[in-house]
């Protein structure tokens, strides 16, 4: 039994769907104290965190959208909103590397996972950017002058960390706009009609450019999948 604390676009379609089940197993354990798993070490760092199971199956559904499934089993529990437990089973960059070894010559989750801190970067940056604009620069920067070494367990505990937290309007406008340079040239929207779009529906429409024409970069963007989990 394993909740995941990455982005669910590294997970490939049997691990998403291996976590949509347990997730579900969780909830049913703790909403009815179920004696089953009761004590699993997963079980007990979520007792407690309705809201934050809730948002974990968002952004579970909103990458199972991406990919073309739809969730229809909702979880309602509200409990410490805006709270995230604060371990983990296994540390965040230790959960990458087992999926790297997990999915050796086997099907790859829609961001493959990270060679070096670069790449981690270059994935997360998006959504940073609709978290805060200080901290954008700041990682942007401490990036830049890791020349050698890997670094990503030293980035990726802090990232995991900024991603549970929800966006400003402001920014997450702003991190959209700057996502959509790279596909507005496929796009026959006209100035004035992007203009009159709302965030979501222009990131569905992001979304959509990103597989037709396969962009790359973005298409291996966490923000591609979970902005949309955080937006009104």
């Amino acid at each position: 039994m394993r909740i995941w604390d990455v982005n669910p676009g590294y997970l490939n379609r049997q691990s998403i769907l291996g976590e949509h089940r347990e997730l579900h197993a969780i909830v049913s354990i703790i909403k009815h104290n179920k004696k089953g798993y009761s004590r699993h070490p997963e079980t007990l760092r979520w007792k407690n965190f309705g809201w934050a199971l809730n948002q974990r199956h968002r952004l579970l559904a909103a990458e199972m959208n991406l990919r073309g499934y739809m969730d229809r089993t909702p979880v309602l529990l509200k409990t410490q909103s805006l709270k995230w437990p604060e371990v983990f089973v296994d540390l965040p960059a230790t959960q990458l590397a087992i999926l790297a070894e997990k999915y050796r010559d086997k099907e790859q989750g829609r961001i493959p996972p990270p060679k070096n801190v670069q790449q981690l970067w270059a994935q997360h940056k998006y959504s940073v950017m609709a978290r805060d604009a200080a901290e954008y620069k700041r990682i942007g920067r401490f990036v830049t002058a890791r020349k050698t070494g890997n670094g990503i367990s030293d980035l990726y505990p802090e990232l995991v960390l900024l991603l549970c937290c929800p966006p400003c309007e402001g920014n997450l406008k702003n991190t959209i706009q700057h996502m959509w340079g790279y596909v507005s040239s496929y796009s026959s929207f006209a100035g004035k009609t992007i203009e009159s779009k709302t965030t979501r529906s222009l990131l569905k429409e992001i979304q959509r450019l990103v597989f037709l024409h396969d962009v790359v970069y973005l298409k291996e963007s966490t923000a591609l999948g979970e902005l949309q989990v955080w937006m009104r």
